[in-house]
């Protein structure tokens, strides 16, 4: 009961910045034309510098089992794979719909709810742990799902129809802040505080903005329409990738804390930021906007069962 409490004490003011959005796009014409803004603001400002701060502190990372990463990422490749047959399957959905699917199914919600449950429930001990997932799931989980939703689009069995492919996932805003990001990372170099503190203030924007319009979306789609697919995402995102994430961890023969961790963020609501990605390539907005929410949700009481059973 205290760790459902403690999560819905977490959940309050993300809940709320969503009603604001929602409530905005309820009562101001204007609002549809905010919506659209900070969308764009976000995805092409806001998150790319949140990520290249994540990637650019990656030398000042303590050590951790790299086992660690072979359970998290193994864990959502597979899923990411279930989920893109659930969608083609169930729902009959081309190959950015079913990218945008599988995704929410494996992009969990660290940043604003990974980082403070582990360290509340799990302790300081988890944070090694949970800082290498944190950094490299931008890294990983943003460059998967960008490749396959261009490769959707532009890929063919060439070399033409790959340097296509190529060229698109190197235009994205996100995948640039990974990749210069990971390069100053791996350097050591630190970033001068003429440039560190502005993107320092630019990033923390990402998680509020992206959930104003998160609420926004949900005014425009609502979730009844799309309760089906929502409700999918939301079995494969709170079910099945803590399922698989533990499995891995237990057959790799990571440390109970190790394992413990890594569960834990595989089980965390789905992200605000695959809302953001789902409206940059047109796809799957509605489903994923009630799969959010519905995630959030009913995370308060499977978070802490999967707590639960690998203690």
């Amino acid at each position: 009961m205290d760790a459902i409490l403690h999560y819905g004490r977490l959940c309050a003011p993300m809940f709320l910045l969503v009603a604001l959005g929602w409530a905005l796009s309820a009562v101001w014409r204007g609002a549809r034309r905010l919506h659209e803004g900070l969308s764009r603001f976000v995805f092409t400002v806001a998150l790319p510098a949140l990520l290249f701060s994540l990637m650019s502190d990656l030398s000042r990372l303590p050590p951790v089992d790299p086992r660690v990463l072979l359970a998290f990422f193994g864990g959502c490749l597979l899923v990411f794979v279930v989920g893109r047959v659930i969608a083609w399957q169930m729902f009959a959905l081309d190959g950015v719909s079913q990218s945008l699917f599988a995704l929410a199914g494996i992009f969990s919600n660290n940043v604003l709810l990974g980082i403070p449950l582990a360290q509340s429930t799990l302790g300081p001990a988890s944070m090694p742990t949970v800082a290498l997932v944190l950094v490299f799931n931008s890294l990983t989980l943003w460059t998967l799902v960008t490749v396959s939703v261009e490769w959707a689009r532009h890929g063919s069995p060439s070399i033409a129809g790959f340097k296509t492919t190529v060229v698109s996932v190197l235009r994205n805003p996100i995948i640039v802040a990974i990749l210069s990001g990971t390069a100053v990372g791996l350097s050591g170099w630190p970033l001068p505080e003429l440039v560190s503190a502005p993107l320092h203030w630019a990033a923390q924007t990402a998680g509020p903005l992206a959930l104003v319009t998160l609420g926004m979306g949900l005014a425009a789609h609502g979730i009844r329409a799309h309760w089906r697919p929502a409700l999918t995402m939301t079995g494969v995102k709170l079910v099945v990738q803590p399922l698989a994430v533990w499995t891995l961890a237990r057959l790799l023969g990571l440390g109970a804390m190790e394992t413990r961790a890594v569960t834990l963020l595989a089980s965390i609501a789905t992200g605000a930021n695959v809302y953001l990605m789902s409206r940059q390539f047109q796809s799957q907005e509605g489903p994923v906007a009630g799969a959010l929410v519905l995630s959030t949700a009913l995370a308060a009481i499977t978070t802490p069962l999967w707590l639960a059973l690998t203690a």
